[in-house]
């Protein structure tokens, strides 16, 4: 779970034009929030590596993944034929987030 969450920051730097496109308008500073929340998934992936930080780190996830669902809706809703990844994969993402939801609060 640590490797997925910090890999999944990195990504926000190695490829920020896919989560700038995935945002809703009407949530502002998009630069800002794609370099807070990759930050953030870094720093939550290797607090889970520390026994001591383990159960905050899957708290701050939990949270996390609530928080960024609004773009994964907009993704879907969004999405235009041809472009980007396939629907199906769009509509799967959705319940994925609540296994991610599930799996974190088992670190709790």
């Amino acid at each position: 779970m640590s490797v997925l969450y910090i890999l999944a920051g990195v990504m926000h730097f190695v490829a920020p034009k896919f989560y700038l496109r995935i945002m809703p308008r009407y949530i502002p500073y998009h630069n800002a929030l794609v370099v807070i929340s990759g930050v953030v998934e870094i720093i939550l992936g290797i607090l889970l590596l520390f026994p001591a930080y383990r159960t905050l780190a899957a708290w701050g996830i939990i949270a996390l993944l609530i928080a960024i669902f609004p773009a994964n809706i907009n993704h879907l809703t969004s999405a235009k034929p041809g472009k980007g990844p396939p629907l199906w994969l769009l509509y799967m993402r959705l319940p994925i987030q609540g296994v991610l939801i599930w799996w974190a609060y088992l670190f709790t």
